[in-house]
């Protein structure tokens, strides 16, 4: 499995309403991050504050300058910080990488999918609450 490239495809393909926050998040979020409860509706995360339609993409993603106008996009989480859960826990399976043709995925993890989610299962574990 290689390393994050920051291809983004994640976030673009859950910011588009696949995720949620919780209601503690949220809580949080107003008492200490009110740049991120702004885009916050009915407990429904990721609203334009000024017309309160929803986004089909993550306010938060952002593309990095590019020193190389060839070089592919790479993405930042400008909340990474205070990310709701839903992203840090993700990735969470390698059928989910394959799924969303995560870029770390290797031929290899897909040949010994078994070994290749304990590493998932190692990488990620700073990220997941203890009952994964």
């Amino acid at each position: 499995m290689k390393n994050c490239n920051q291809c983004g495809k994640c976030c673009i393909k859950y910011g588009d309403g696949a995720l949620s926050a919780t209601k503690e998040e949220i809580y949080l979020w107003e008492l200490f991050n009110p740049e991120i409860s702004e885009f916050v509706k009915n407990n429904d995360i990721w609203f334009d504050p000024k017309s309160g339609k929803k986004l089909t993409r993550c306010p938060f993603l952002e593309i990095e300058p590019k020193k190389n106008p060839l070089a592919p996009d790479l993405y930042t989480c400008s909340i990474y910080l205070n990310r709701p859960e839903d992203c840090r826990h993700y990735p969470s399976l390698i059928s989910e990488m394959v799924r969303d043709e995560c870029e770390m995925i290797e031929l290899v993890d897909l040949e010994k999918p078994d070994k290749a989610q304990k590493k998932l299962d190692i990488l990620m574990k700073d990220s997941r609450p203890s009952s994964y």
